[in-house]
């Protein structure tokens, strides 16, 4: 059963770094910092230092869209991160985060605080980490709130990369190199499964990103096996 993808950076929606703004410690005192570069439309990576010193064991740096967004995800099962490879993983522990509210800024011009859902995941190879809604956990200030009620899909107004200290636990240099953040679902389907071998003229990119590679497959494989149907019947 393939995935459905809905992309939200990366693939058929190009990486742009005007897209992402900072949000890193140093404005709760810290000296964190994080950046988001683009390689290339289908290449991006977020990288950066955690320090730790400057907030006693505690610190972060992040980076999300910019402005308020309005994604609609009901209907899919949650987000897929592409690590790219072969030799571009951390091994770290980084946070996608999502946000349902976002308020006026302070009168000194900072952010205020709300609650954002974040689902862990740790960079140990290149390829596709899925991430599902169960996955994503209510937290204020990096602490888990569990009376925030439920993550609203239909209503996302920010989507976010972080790298956190989580009290101790890493700190340093990181670097994340990302084909893709999408959304997926399943989709059942009735033809042939198989994807026809090497002949699709994909380049490195799609055999490095399996997920994409699959999505196309279908595509092609059901579009074919609606042709030789209707043939065979025309035929009897």
């Amino acid at each position: 059963m393939p995935d459905q993808i809905l992309y939200l950076y990366g693939g058929d929606r190009p990486w742009t770094s005007d897209a992402w703004v900072t949000s890193d410690d140093r404005v709760r005192g810290g000296a964190s910092q994080s950046y988001l570069t683009v390689e290339t439309p289908q290449h991006a990576r977020f990288h950066g230092h955690l320090d730790t010193t400057a907030l006693g064991g505690a610190g972060f740096a992040s980076q999300h869209s910019l402005g308020t967004l309005a994604l609609n995800l009901e209907g899919y099962e949650g987000i897929i991160v592409s690590i790219r490879g072969p030799d571009k993983a951390d091994g770290k522990k980084y946070a996608l985060t999502l946000k349902n509210e976002i308020l006026p800024r302070r009168d000194d011009g900072r952010e205020q605080s709300t609650v954002s859902w974040e689902a862990e995941f740790v960079a140990k190879k290149p390829g596709d980490v899925k991430l599902r809604w169960a996955d994503f956990k209510a937290t204020y200030r990096g602490r888990e709130k569990r009376d925030a009620g439920e993550l609203d899909l239909r209503d996302i107004k920010r989507v976010g990369l972080m790298m956190r200290s989580y009290f101790g636990e890493q700190e340093g240099d990181f670097e994340l190199h990302l084909y893709s953040i999408s959304a997926f679902k399943h989709v059942p389907y009735e033809a042939d499964s198989h994807d026809g071998g090497g002949g699709d003229g994909g380049g490195d990119d799609e055999k490095h990103h399996p997920t994409a590679r699959r999505h196309g497959s279908w595509e092609t494989t059901a579009r074919t096996a609606k042709w030789w149907k209707s043939l065979l019947c025309g035929l009897v």
